[in-house]
């Protein structure tokens, strides 16, 4: 079955080690959710302010896994500079959501976390 992260490139940035790789999905597990959480109550409460830290924060380590969620990403630090209601990132914060719990769930099943 094919994952929805790159297994590829967390293995050429781990150098290939399986223990440097395991501890890069247990960083990724530890610190991806709380963001995603403060990121989707940021945009919930329009605090574009907040919204805006915590999707660019998240984007090098979803670049990290391969994940193809960077133009979401942008589109919500976008929407933090413009008068648009929350509606109009509500898509890409969905597909955010989505992608990145199934991430979770690979992860913890791929390196027993």
């Amino acid at each position: 079955m094919s994952k929805t992260y790159s297994f590829d490139s967390l293995q050429e940035i781990a150098g290939g080690d399986k223990e440097f790789m395991a501890i890069i999905a247990k960083t990724f597990l530890d610190e991806i959710p709380p963001d995603l959480n403060a990121m989707i109550q940021a945009v919930n409460d329009n605090n574009k302010a907040l919204a805006y830290q915590f999707a660019h924060k998240m984007k090098p380590n979803l670049e990290m896994l391969g994940l193809n969620l960077t133009k979401d990403v942008t589109s919500i630090e976008s929407w933090t500079n413009t008068s648009k209601s929350k509606a109009a990132v509500e898509p890409q914060v969905e597909k955010i959501e989505t992608i990145l719990r199934q991430v979770f769930k690979e992860l913890k099943e791929d390196f027993n976390l």
